[in-house]
């Protein structure tokens, strides 16, 4: 065995004595001599080496019912509780320690409320097992005793009746009379131990113990109860055993209606328990699951019927209840009135859906990691407005942008780019905020740092290409694109509409915002647009001068600016609100945004892995200058050098040192290629992979033997971005250009020369560029096409189109 896996061990040998007197303390509190459980051993060695101020070291914990050894991953977020304080934001849940999830009949039950739902409470303790080993401390307070005893009693009762109406046939109204009022008292004596049975086999298979705790009303009230409650509940999560909580529904009272009293919420049903028991236990965290999404601002199911992201007490007035679930004794507003009283009791909760949650299956862990799942209930009150109402805005405002004329469009952006420079304090104002707490914090990379910062001739640059894309707006909607004549004096029109509502996300890029807002002015498309925290302050301004622009004509709202704590991923599943989702950054964040996008299309661009090849008969004076631009004059940008390739023949040669000594000069980090690499006696760090994108002063230079080859490098280590050829061989020039399959081809030229401002497309078009595709997004491209036909039909012409169809 490997001792470093065996956290006692770890203890007594390498931590010392001192160790060894917290380790015997806690042991003597625990379970026995050796823990098995693997919550326990986490948190005794957590506790242990927190006191001695060392790092908790990774260890593979025993899994004594699989006989082996399992990585069981460490907690990296602190948790600690906050009661007394509900949590305010989604995002906060995620340190949430002690957790109580309820689990409604409509969730443990199957349809007919007949037996359980196996598959669905196999996966709930699934979720459980994992955050208690996390070193959670998880409760749980389940219904389906009912269900569980009436598929028994019911086969018992089928088994006997045959007997019964042979012997006793007159005895059947009876009978019928008693089994009403003995049913559910006698189905929930049956079930109880099978249901317990039942959570003990699937918990065992994590190695955790679960232990039931069946309790009445009456138990809340008489005191010494409460106490032994208390008391047997908090020693149980002290063993890392999981406490399975019931309403003893054998022997229970009908329950009391308005019996409220003091503040004090009467344990009714299952919702009513569990939010008593998380006030009493000074929960963290509860969740109630049942079979609705979470809570809706009008009865689920009906038409206008929308789902309340976070509820805020004071808008109870906003919510008309429904009826009740199938099952179950409490509905919707029985949830709301426990959530509420445990809410104002300091316990943070939820309301979601168990039965289907949408997002990975896993609705409890989902809402651990603040996820946007279900309805939030905060004390907060949500400040602005919520993002499914921006959406809706955006829609309305872009509906009344592109009824504009596009004159008028135009105008709003040459607006824009006249506040853009008259505003330039103020806006540099706020950029050096964002770029004292990014380096005060030091979050940021250098080059994050670089696209961060905002300048006067930025600024300038920007209101420049604003202008460009005004002037060439003038056909980007309503153009006419082929007209078809179906008969005689009737024409089918093909013209460009816009799409709807982009969503746009972007990081450390604060000019992105402009740039894309005059794309989508121009092409009469709302605008939803969600930046990097750290451009918060450069993000709001620009925003706000965005939508000062828009005002003239009465379109504000068509641009919005996603402020909230919404996570990216939650964006990615408004599908119907947004039409679009144009990621802008990393190669990561497309591919992120890619993996979220549910229902909705994503415009993601390439890598840009740009190569620069030196032919041998390029010229002394270009090839410096070229390189120069290409990779110094501003390296985090997408089209930026990364891998210089260098025919053979020109090593050790004037030229070869002429390039490596500017590029010193500039300080920049070479990284040699394989083959280059081979040449040199004292090489420069050897390159990890010659498909990386550094965005910053550092570049690749690799060696090859031919065009041919410097094609063939291209094609496979390339993005289909940018690549040039330095050379004054025209044949030669012409062969790279006609083979090499990227989006931007240049001879003789910076790479840097591949942006929209300059191709008449648009300022950051160049980072929409689709692999293996050689065109362009135009401004048209963020549009579509719809059919009009122009002219007022006869009832005879109308005839003839319905044939037509």
């Amino acid at each position: 065995m490997d001792h470093w896996s065996d956290p006692v061990w770890f203890l007594y040998t390498v931590v010392g004595y001192q160790a060894q007197q917290w380790l015997a303390l806690l042991l003597s509190q625990s379970l026995g001599n050796r823990i098995h459980s693997r919550g326990s051993e986490v948190r005794i060695l957590s506790a242990c080496c927190g006191i001695l101020d060392l790092p908790v070291p990774s260890l593979a914990l025993r899994n004594e019912s699989l006989r082996c050894w399992s990585n069981i991953p460490f907690i990296t977020m602190p948790l600690s509780r906050t009661h007394g304080k509900s949590f305010a934001h989604r995002s906060e849940l995620r340190h949430a320690k002690r957790i109580v999830v309820k689990l409604g009949s409509a969730v443990v039950t199957r349809g007919d409320e007949c037996g359980l739902a196996l598959g669905r409470l196999a996966s709930i303790v699934e979720q459980v097992s994992m955050l208690q080993n996390q070193g959670r401390e998880m409760m749980i307070v389940t219904s389906g005793a009912v269900a569980f005893g009436k598929q028994r009693l019911r086969h018992e009762i089928l088994l006997s009746q045959s007997v019964r109406q042979a012997l006793h046939s007159g005895q059947n109204q009876l009978k019928d009379m008693a089994i009403p009022v003995l049913e559910a008292r006698a189905c929930a004596a049956a079930g109880q131990s099978g249901l317990m049975a039942l959570y003990e086999a699937m918990f065992t298979q994590y190695s955790i113990c679960a232990a039931q705790i069946l309790v009445t009303n009456l138990d809340f009230h008489d005191e010494q109860k409460r106490r032994n409650l208390n008391g047997t509940l908090h020693e149980l999560l002290r063993m890392n055993i999981v406490p399975i909580i019931n309403t003893n529904d054998a022997v229970v009272p009908p329950p009391e209606p308005n019996s409220d009293l003091q503040g004090v919420i009467s344990v009714k049903d299952n919702d009513s328990l569990a939010a008593r028991l998380a006030v009493e236990m000074k929960t963290d965290l509860l969740i109630v699951l049942s079979d609705v999404e979470g809570l809706f601002d009008s009865p689920p199911g009906s038409d206008d019927a929308k789902l309340i992201d976070i509820f805020y007490p004071g808008d109870q007035q906003s919510v008309t209840f429904g009826t009740k679930s199938r099952v179950g004794m409490g509905g919707m507003e029985a949830k709301v009135k426990a959530a509420l009283w445990a809410l104002q009791g300091g316990t943070s909760v939820v309301i979601a859906n168990g039965t289907y949650p949408k997002i990975s299956g896993h609705v409890i862990t989902d809402i651990v990691e603040g996820k946007k799942v279900g309805t939030f209930f905060s004390e907060v009150k949500p400040a602005g407005p919520t993002v499914e109402q921006q959406g809706e805005m955006a829609r309305a405002g872009g509906r009344a942008l592109a009824a504009l004329q596009p004159e008028q469009r135009a105008e709003i952006i040459y607006h824009l780019a006249d506040l853009l420079t008259d505003q330039r304090e103020e806006i540099l104002s706020a950029n050096k905020k964002d770029l004292e707490e990014a380096e005060s914090k030091g979050r940021l990379a250098l080059p994050l740092m670089k696209r961060l910062s905002l300048s006067t001739s930025k600024l300038n640059s920007l209101a420049i290409g604003l202008r460009q894309i005004a002037a060439s707006s003038q056909e980007s909607v309503g153009r006419v694109i082929r007209r078809t004549r179906i008969a005689k004096d009737l024409e089918l029109e093909q013209v460009t509409v816009p799409i709807g509502v982009l969503l746009v996300i972007f990081e450390s890029r604060p000019d992105c915002l402009p740039q894309v807002s005059a794309l989508a002015i121009a092409s009469g498309n709302g605008l939803l647009l969600k930046g990097g925290k750290e451009a918060a302050h450069s993000n709001q301004i620009l925003h706000h001068l965005t939508q000062e622009a828009l005002s003239i004509h009465g379109v504000k709202d068509a641009v919005q600016l996603v402020n909230t704590r919404e996570e990216v991923e939650d964006l990615c599943h408004l599908d119907k609100l947004i039409d679009l989702i144009i990621p802008r950054g990393s190669s990561q964040l497309v591919r992120d945004i890619q993996k979220a996008a549910k229902g909705i299309p994503v415009m993601g661009h390439s890598e840009g892995i740009c190569h620069v090849y030196v032919d041998t008969e390029a010229s002394v004076e270009k090839v410096t200058r070229i390189v120069r631009d290409s990779k110094c004059e501003y390296p985090a940008a997408c089209n930026a050098l990364e891998t210089l390739l260098i025919h053979r023949d020109l090593l050790r040669t004037p030229l070869f040192d002429q390039i490596i000594d500017m590029l010193r000069v500039e300080q920049v980090k070479i990284h040699a290629g394989p083959k280059f690499a081979s040449y040199l006696t004292f090489s420069p760090s050897e390159v990890k992979s010659l498909r990386t994108e550094y965005g910053d002063l550092e570049c690749c230079i690799e060696v090859v033997d031919s065009v041919q080859e410097a094609i063939d490098h291209i094609h496979k280590y390339g993005s289909s971005h940018t690549d040039v050829i330095i050379t004054e061989n025209e044949k030669t020039a012409e062969f790279f250009l006609q083979h090499v399959d990227s989006a931007c081809v240049f001879w003789n030229a910076s790479t840097r020369f591949s942006d929209g401002y300059r191709f008449g497309l648009g300022k950051g078009l160049s980072g929409i560029i689709l692999r293996q595709s050689v065109w362009w997004v135009e401004l048209t491209g963020a549009g579509s096409k719809k059919y009009t036909m122009p002219f007022r039909l006869t009832e005879e012409q109308r005839c003839n189109v319905a044939k037509l169809q």
